[in-house]
């Protein structure tokens, strides 16, 4: 119950975040994301197509793009799984959560993920995350060896007990 009302009352900050304020965040956030050591040493990189209340990723893939790195976005299916598929901005549905994802299920091989860029709606300072509650990432990273980093607000911070199934990212970035 205690992450349920977390989550809602993050998710309402969220989406009352200041414009003007939360680009100028979205901007400190990707500076920081290109000068880490994992998106350096990577060529393939996961990261998710943002609800306009989250880090707009579209700056990330943007900056991605043009240092040649190749982007892969999630693919979700039933029961909590997804894969991750080429992104192409040609080529994308949205699905029933109102998120866009890629029309293709031609699945990029976890092995060859360097990174994944995590989405969450709260951490803790262990890198612990609570997500919209579909469990599709802790599924994802249970067998992960790469490098997992978040980028996300100082408001989006709070103290909980993460659950055993519970996977933590690696390295969070905050503005």
């Amino acid at each position: 119950m205690e992450k349920i009302i977390l989550r809602q009352d993050i998710l309402k900050k969220l989406k009352s975040h200041n414009q003007s304020e939360k680009l100028r965040k979205d901007k400190l956030l990707l500076e920081a994301l290109l000068l880490t050591k994992a998106y350096q040493e990577s060529k393939v990189i996961a990261t998710y197509l943002a609800f306009d209340f989250e880090y707009n990723t579209k700056l990330f893939i943007s900056a991605a793009q043009a240092d040649g790195k190749t982007i892969v976005v999630p693919k979700t299916y039933g029961q909590g799984n997804m894969d991750f598929v080429l992104y192409d901005e040609e080529n994308l549905e949205q699905t029933r959560f109102g998120l866009l994802e890629p029309k293709s299920s031609l699945a990029v091989s976890k092995s060859e993920i360097d990174m994944i860029h995590v989405p969450g709606v709260v951490f803790n300072s262990e890198g612990y995350r609570i997500g919209y509650g579909g469990g599709y990432y802790d599924r994802y990273l249970s067998d992960y060896e790469g490098m997992t980093v978040s980028t996300i607000y100082d408001f989006q911070k709070a103290s909980f007990v993460e659950d055993v199934h519970d996977i933590a990212v690696k390295e969070v970035l905050s503005q």
